[in-house]
Order: structure tokens, then C-alpha cells, then sequence
């Protein structure tokens, strides 16, 4: 198999899964699209097996409290043979951020998973050991979470006056 452009890699994709791939763009030229939670396993399985997307770069989240699914699940891919890269986007509501693992697929998967559920707290279900690694075991927040003011409100030496406002 030789290069694939974003517009044959995308014309595969929307042959595959028809309306599952979504909200497509070329941000800096990376095909990006979201899925659902449902068939993300499917697309992924597809994508390394069939299209060769064997390197997993990365997976993170994103939060944007003001959207109706305010947790999104991001994963690169990189087909070394074919050149091409790919971002793939799930989005999920609050009081349900639960997402199939990628471990089976990628043993990599397992510790950028880990570092999103301690960050985020996305739940990756059926991930073999699903605990924090960075922050420390105890802590009940989840640190890039968009749910705590910037700047404490209490504190008076970022007052105006001080500064001749």
C-alpha cells in the first residue's frame, strides 16, 4: 500500500462506517472526525488493522464546560507506512464519562489511559489497571477539569488598589 491522502483515507472511513464518522475537518492538514463511544472500538480496529495505523501517538481529553458533552476523548494514530496521521475525537456528558479501552489494541494505550483518567477522570472500562500515575493516590479532584475559578476570589493582594486602579 503506498501514500494515503486525507481524501482517500476519509472516503474509506465514510464507506465503512457511513454517517459514524462525523464533524470532519484538516486542522494544519490532520484529518480530524468525531465517532461515538459505540463504535469507537470498530473504528480504531479498523483503522490499524486494515489501513495500517499501527502507532498509537497519543490519547487525552479536552473539557469544554459549556457544551452539551463537555468531555472529549482525543486519539492520534500515525500509519507509518502510508505517511498520514489521524485525530479521533468522542465526546462525552458529564454524568457519563465512561469509554471502551484501547489496551486490547494497543499496549501503549495503557498509561496515556491512566494519565487521562487521572486528569480528566474519564473511566476507560475494561482497562486492566485503572488508577492514577502521576498525582497522588488520595486526591478526590481531577486537576484539568474547567470546575474551579482561575484566581481565588478571596485573596486581597490582587486587589486594584494596589496597583493605583
Amino acid at each position: 500500500m503506498g501514500k494515503l491522502s486525507n481524501e482517500e483515507l476519509l472516503q474509506k472511513l465514510s464507506s465503512k462506517f457511513d454517517d459514524q464518522v462525523k464533524s470532519v475537518t484538516e486542522p494544519y492538514g490532520l484529518l480530524t472526525f468525531e465517532t461515538g463511544r459505540e463504535q469507537l472500538i470498530e473504528v480504531l480496529t479498523y483503522l490499524k488493522t486494515e489501513l495500517q495505523f499501527i502507532h498509537l501517538t497519543d490519547i487525552t481529553a479536552i473539557h469544554y464546560p459549556e457544551l452539551e458533552k463537555p468531555f472529549g476523548v482525543i486519539y492520534h494514530l500515525h500509519s507509518l507506512v502510508n505517511g498520514i496521521r489521524v485525530r479521533i475525537k468522542v465526546f462525552l456528558a458529564v454524568d457519563d464519562v465512561h469509554i471502551p479501552t484501547a489496551t486490547n489494541l494497543w499496549n501503549g494505550a495503557n498509561w496515556m489511559e491512566r494519565e487521562t483518567y487521572d486528569f480528566f477522570g474519564i473511566i476507560f472500562d475494561g482497562h486492566p489497571d485503572l488508577r492514577r500515575i502521576l498525582n497522588v493516590d488520595d486526591m478526590t479532584a481531577f486537576p484539568m477539569r474547567k470546575e474551579y475559578p482561575l484566581e481565588d476570589p478571596n485573596r486581597i493582594d490582587k486587589k486594584d488598589y494596589f496597583f493605583g486602579r
